[in-house]
């Protein structure tokens, strides 16, 4: 072994400190703001199966954000509850690929300077979200005793009727299962709301009624869908 190789560190140098890490970069996939929650989204929201949080009230309004990879979602929590400690975590998740987060709070200007606090942390614009697609979309009217007995099997809450119109509707990414929920109670609201599945690789909705109330939920679906602006995959 040389004798430079084996010679002390310098005080200089030892006391130089390492270089800091480079950051890693977060990509938002879903940033969406639902103003308003309607009673029947309140209670989904307010009972996830798999990630229970402080649960929203009728009224509020939330702010619903996914990113990649699934981990940087700590980051993003941090940076909406210093920024505004108004808001309260409803839904913190970190699913197989993606984090998932929604905040909630009475004050609209404040869940929406908590989202302006994580956009800027994560050096984004809301425009960067994923633009959604709607994969699939079918009213099934006048739905059989025996239908309505499978899909109730698994629900948690309100339940499919036989003879009732049944609408399912499935999207990427999933968590604009949320903001299409919302928007169909807004429109129609005796329709019943049966499941919201918003966690995965496709939002998946559930809705059930009288038919003309079921397909104004499907059309306000569509629509709101549809505005979001947002990039291709």
């Amino acid at each position: 072994m040389s004798s430079a190789a084996s010679a002390p560190r310098t005080r200089a140098a030892a006391a130089r400190p390492d270089p800091p890490a480079a950051p890693y970069a977060a990509e938002l996939r879903v940033y969406l703001l639902v103003e308003n929650l309607r009673r029947q989204f309140t209670a989904a929201m307010a009972a996830p199966t798999r990630a229970r949080g402080y649960p929203p009230q009728e009224g509020q309004h939330a702010l619903i954000v996914e990113v990649a990879p699934g981990l940087a979602i700590e980051r993003v929590i941090d940076l909406a509850l210093r920024a505004v400690p108004a808001v309260e975590p409803g839904i913190l998740f970190v699913e197989r690929q993606f984090g998932v987060l929604e905040v909630h709070g009475s004050a609209l200007d404040d869940v929406r300077r908590a989202g302006e606090a994580i956009l800027g942390g994560i050096g984004a614009a809301a425009g960067d979200r994923l633009r959604p697609r709607i994969l699939y979309a079918d009213v099934i009217d006048e739905i059989t005793d025996q239908h309505a007995v499978l899909i109730n099997r698994n629900r948690q809450g309100s339940m499919v009727l036989p003879g009732q119109s049944l609408l399912v509707c499935e999207m990427t990414p999933a968590l604009f299962a949320t903001v299409a929920a919302n928007e169909a109670e807004a429109a129609a609201p005796d329709i019943t709301l049966v499941d919201v599945q918003m966690i995965g690789s496709a939002g998946r909705l559930y809705i059930s009624g009288r038919a003309g109330p079921v397909r104004t939920a499907r059309d306000a679906i569509v629509r709101v869908l549809e505005s979001v602006e947002g990039r291709d995959r």
